[in-house]
């Protein structure tokens, strides 16, 4: 349908728009499709920015589906109260937990979250940090390929103070590695500091350079995404 529409002409664009929300309501609610609410529930804040009606999909679709992107973009709700939902971190935690153990599209999104959240505490029984907890589900995080779960895990191995976690640099090193592979600015430049010190590995000045400016490289490049949205 979107070939044959002139977006150019406001009437056409928007008897698309609503064209295309009638259909995604129609996917969530008559024919039950997780997948069609989570799209409606995009279209209902990106396109009508609805953030009430968005919050309403959302919890229906997490409710009722588990769906991970749902239940991890509700707990982001609840984060800030936005879409007017309670404002609360243990509402939170509850809807990053079931994204983290679902499984899928968001779900190492919602682990790391989970991971935020027990190394801040407030989420939880008793509200006191659970560093060992952090740890399970940067883990899970690294695993899925999030890279700031992976320089998270850096970070805890370097401290050293960590509940029931000692320092280790030579695995600090590793997850530092992992995050930079997986572009992290702040895991290549540690990383590279490791080298050129000696920590967790024998130093290598040539391998530390090499860090340093792949560092370098990613930090501009980031500058060049903010200049472009900035325009």
């Amino acid at each position: 349908m979107a070939g044959f529409v002139n977006f150019e002409n406001d009437e056409e664009v928007k008897q698309y728009l609503d064209q295309l929300g009638m259909e995604y309501s129609y996917s969530c609610y008559k024919a039950n499709d997780p997948e069609g609410c989570q799209m409606l529930a995009d279209y209902m804040e990106a396109v009508k920015r609805n953030f009430e009606a968005t919050a309403q999909v959302l919890k229906h679709n997490c409710d009722e589906h588990t769906h991970p992107g749902s239940c991890y973009k509700l707990g982001i709700y609840h984060v800030t109260g936005k879409g007017g939902v309670s404002k609360c971190l243990k509402s939170a935690y509850s809807c990053f937990m079931r994204a983290c153990n679902t499984g899928g599209k968001r779900s190492a999104d919602a682990c790391h979250s989970v991971g935020l959240l027990a190394h801040d505490g407030r989420a939880l029984e008793g509200g006191a940090s659970d560093p060992d907890m952090a740890r399970r589900y940067y883990e899970r995080a690294c695993a899925g390929g999030f890279a700031p779960s992976c320089f998270n895990l850096s970070a805890m191995y370097i401290a050293n103070n960590a509940k029931g976690l000692k320092s280790d640099m030579t695995v600090a090193l590793k997850y530092a590695m992992r995050a930079c592979e997986l572009g992290h600015v702040w895991g290549c430049a540690n990383a590279s500091r490791m080298y050129k010190l000696g920590d967790g590995t024998e130093k290598d000045d040539k391998k530390a350079e090499e860090l340093k400016n792949r560092a370098r490289e990613l930090h501009g490049l980031q500058k060049e995404k903010q200049l472009t949205f900035g325009e």
